[in-house]
C-alpha cells in the first residue's frame, strides 16, 4: 500500500495538476445541468470550506514542518506585507483617479471605491496553492498564503466596516454589519496556528516528514491531494452565464443603465488587476532581482501572486456596499484569462529562473 501511494505521488504534484482546472469546469458543467446549477454552487461551496479548513492547513503544516524560520523567511514575510499594502493602495488611488474621472458623487462614489478596493484580493488559497507543488517555491508561496489571507479575511473587512459606517450617521450598534460569517474570520489567525505549530515542532525537535517513516507518507500522499482539489474548485467556479453576460456587454447587446455601468466597472477592475499592478510589480521586481536585493524565488512567488484572479471570498463582502455583479464578473473573466497566464508563467519562470 505504502509503494502504492509512492508511487501515485508524482502524478498528483507539479505540473501534472493542471489539467484539473479543466476537468473542475466540465464535470461542474455537466452536473449543473442534470442536477441544477443551484445544487451544485451550494455543494461547491461545503467542498470549499472543507479545503480551506481540512486540507489547506494541513497541506502547510507539512511544508513548515521542515522549515528552519530564520532571516530569509521573516524578511519574506515583511516584504509579503509591504507588497500587499502597495497594491491596495495602488488599487485605492486608481479608484480616486476614476470617480474623478467619471465624476461619482456621493453613495456611488463610495461604492465604486469600496468595489475596486475589494476586489484587489487575489485567490491566493486555490490558485495560489498550485505553487505549493514547486519545491523551490513552496515554503515561500505559503507565507504569502498565510499573509494574503490576514488581508482578505481581517484587514480589509476592517477596512469596509468603518467606511461603511462612516457612510451611514447614527449608526446603531445591532445595525451594523458584519458580513463575513465567523468561521472566514477567524481562518487567518486558524492558518497561523498551523504555522506556529509545525515551525514549533520543527524548532525543538527537528522533525521532518522523512522522520515519521510510512505514517509520513500518508501524510504526505492525503495533503498532496489538496492541490488538483483546489483546482478543480476553481474549474468548477467559472460560470458559463456570466461569459455570455459578458460577451452581450462586449457586443453592446445591453443598453439599460445599470449593465453599461457595470461593464465600465468591470472593465476598470480588469485593467487594474490584470495589467496595472502585474506590470508595476514586474518592474519593482525587476529591478531588484538585477540588483541582487532579493533571490529569483522572491521574484517567481510575488509576480504570479500579482496576476492570480480575483478571489471568490469578496462575494461574501457584498452587505459592505460593493457592487455585487461586477464582482461576480470581476472573479469570472479574471480566473479565465489569469489562470492560463499563471500556469504558463510557473512553467517559465521554473524553466529559466530555478
Amino acid at each position: 500500500m505504502i509503494e502504492l501511494l509512492k508511487g501515485i505521488l508524482p502524478y498528483i504534484q507539479g505540473l501534472w495538476t493542471i489539467p484539473w482546472i479543466l476537468i473542475g469546469f466540465i464535470i461542474t458543467l455537466l452536473l449543473s445541468h442534470f442536477f441544477g446549477e443551484e445544487k451544485i454552487n451550494k455543494l461547491m461551496k461545503k467542498i470549499g470550506l472543507i479545503l480551506l479548513y481540512i486540507f489547506v492547513p494541513l497541506l502547510l503544516f507539512k511544508i513548515l514542518l521542515g522549515v528552519d524560520f530564520q532571516q530569509n523567511e521573516i524578511s519574506f514575510t515583511i516584504a509579503c506585507f509591504i507588497i500587499l499594502i502597495f497594491m491596495y493602495i495602488l488599487a485605492y488611488l486608481f479608484a480616486q483617479y476614476k470617480v474623478k474621472k467619471m465624476d461619482l458623487k456621493g453613495v456611488e462614489k463610495g461604492h465604486y471605491i469600496k468595489t475596486i478596493l475589494t476586489n484587489q484580493g487575489r485567490s491566493s488559497a486555490f490558485v495560489g496553492g498550485f505553487m505549493l507543488a514547486i519545491d523551490e517555491w513552496r515554503v515561500f508561496a505559503t507565507i504569502y498564503m498565510i499573509i494574503g489571507a490576514i488581508f482578505l479575511f481581517a484587514i480589509i473587512p476592517a477596512i469596509l466596516s468603518y467606511l461603511h459606517n462612516k457612510e451611514i450617521k447614527n449608526v446603531e450598534k445591532s445595525s451594523k454589519i458584519h458580513a463575513l460569517p465567523w468561521y472566514l474570520r477567524v481562518f487567518p489567525w486558524y492558518l497561523l496556528c498551523f504555522a506556529f505549530a509545525a515551525i514549533a515542532m520543527h524548532s525543538f525537535s527537528g522533525v521532518t516528514l522523512k522522520n515519521m517513516g510510512n505514517p509520513g507518507v500518508v501524510f504526505d500522499f492525503v495533503t498532496a491531494l489538496t492541490i488538483p482539489a483546489a483546482l478543480y474548485y476553481v474549474g468548477a467556479g467559472i460560470h458559463i452565464r456570466d461569459i455570455k453576460d459578458m460577451i452581450n456587454r462586449i457586443r453592446k447587446k445591453e443598453t439599460e443603465k445599470e449593465s453599461k455601468q457595470n461593464w465600465v466597472w468591470t472593465k476598470d477592475i480588469f485593467i487594474l488587476t490584470v495589467f496595472i499592478t502585474s506590470i508595476l510589480t514586474v518592474i519593482i521586481l525587476g529591478l531588484l532581482l538585477i540588483l541582487n536585493l532579493i533571490s529569483k524565488e522572491w521574484f517567481s512567488v510575488i509576480l504570479i501572486n500579482s496576476i492570480l484572479p480575483i478571489t471568490s471570498t469578496n462575494m461574501f463582502l457584498v452587505p459592505y456596499g460593493i457592487n455585487k455583479k461586477v464582482t461576480a464578473l470581476s472573479i469570472t473573466w479574471t480566473t479565465i484569462v489569469c489562470v492560463p497566464i499563471v500556469v504558463f508563467l510557473i512553467i517559465f519562470l521554473k524553466a529559466y529562473l530555478m
